[in-house]
């Protein structure tokens, strides 16, 4: 990695050219059951906070050096990237969030919303309308990664602001740093039966180079964290961040886990639970590799074969320190944090903007029970 400062990191050249152990945040996809990833956010800003005596201006940019997110993690991995704090986030959750995740308010409305109306202005006013991907534009202040799903040529793109990858080269008039921030989360989080496509143009000149985006959730990351660790290691995507249970930690905060119940009944009933079993079943085969690849602190068990994947040795020579946080939205995962009343079926849903405030007491009880820095060990 460079040593001397220059324009690529911009005012960050100080932060990411110096080396030293490093720190990611990834986060789950999930519609509006990002409100409980961000719930345990908040919880964890507060303890960052306390554990390194920091003012109430300490945001998780500050501690995080990378974050990544998938559909509504992209949407909370860009504002915290940008330095809003996780209750800055939630604020915009709470109110914005049946524009962005209300299936049946949406399919009346996503023309106006979509298009031209306040859905596009509240991405712009939150993200910035002119805020591209360079890392050097002064918005941001961490790394960044957005999963989408470019539906033209059937492959997820997984899109960083890394001055160095080979596809953010400003040499290249298709140069990845020029897309605006606004598009591409819009593009992450175009879910199929909920916006429509988004189709985004790379190089004005060559018409080769426009596609068209869906979800990031339908790609095989809707839980980014090994994508993630790839991205920072792996030397084709030239960032070369040193493995090590001493030199790389990665955070991986879930929207909870909710596989469905019962069996396919019939055609219909099959299309309409078959995404949620292949998200549910992505999301826990990228837990397993980073529990592989990483000594695990902490997570949930992942059957009764595996178990937690938690080691009893704390020198493993793994490559990287792992923690994963989520919530088991099943029944009896409710009642295991005490919230036995709530209806599993309706906190399970993607798009249940309805009960907000039952998903936040999701989220706040799985904060109290799993966050805890000692999960963190050298890190803090």
């Amino acid at each position: 990695m460079p040593t001397k400062k220059h324009a690529p990191w911009g005012n960050l050249a100080e932060r990411f050219e110096n080396s030293g152990p490093r720190k990611i945040l990834s986060l789950d996809g999930g519609g509006i059951r990002g409100i409980i990833t961000l719930e345990i956010l908040i919880d964890l800003e507060k303890k960052l906070r306390k554990q390194l005596r920091k003012n109430e201006e300490f945001c998780l940019c500050d501690y995080f050096d990378y974050f990544g997110g998938t559909s509504t993690g992209a949407i909370i991995a860009a504002g915290l990237s940008i330095g809003m704090s996780a209750n800055e986030l939630m604020e915009f959750y709470v109110k914005k969030g049946k524009d962005m995740f209300d299936k049946s308010f949406l399919l009346k409305k996503w023309k106006s919303l979509y298009e031209s109306g306040p859905l596009l202005k509240m991405l712009q006013d939150t993200f910035g309308k002119d805020t591209d991907m360079d890392i050097a534009n002064g918005k941001f202040k961490s790394l960044l990664t957005v999963v989408t799903m470019n539906r033209t040529t059937d492959s997820p793109w997984p899109i960083s602001n890394n001055p160095f990858a080979r596809y953010n080269d400003k040499k290249r008039p298709d140069n990845n740093q020029n897309i605006k921030l606004f598009q591409l989360i819009r593009a992450s989080t175009a879910a199929p039966a909920y916006f429509p496509p988004e189709t985004l143009q790379w190089d004005a000149k060559d018409p080769s180079k426009t596609f068209v985006f869906v979800d990031g959730g339908v790609t095989p990351y809707n839980n980014p964290a090994f994508l993630l660790y790839r991205m920072a290691t792996q030397p084709a995507y030239r960032l070369n961040w040193e493995r090590g249970e001493d030199r790389l930690l990665i955070v991986s905060v879930g929207t909870g886990s909710a596989p469905s119940e019962g069996e396919y009944r019939n055609l219909g009933n099959t299309l309409m639970q078959l995404p949620n079993h292949l998200m549910y079943a992505m999301q826990i085969d990228q837990d397993i590799n980073c529990r592989t690849l990483g000594r695990c602190t902490f997570g949930h068990t992942i059957d009764r074969e595996l178990g937690d994947m938690v080691p009893t040795e704390k020198d493993t020579q793994k490559d990287f320190l792992y923690v994963r946080y989520n919530a088991d939205l099943s029944e009896n995962g409710l009642k295991s944090l005490g919230l036995g009343k709530l209806d599993p079926e309706k906190v399970r849903k993607m798009d249940s903007v309805k009960h907000i405030e039952d998903l936040r007491l999701v989220g706040k009880q799985a904060a109290k029970a799993q966050v805890k820095l000692s999960h963190f060990e050298h890190f803090v």
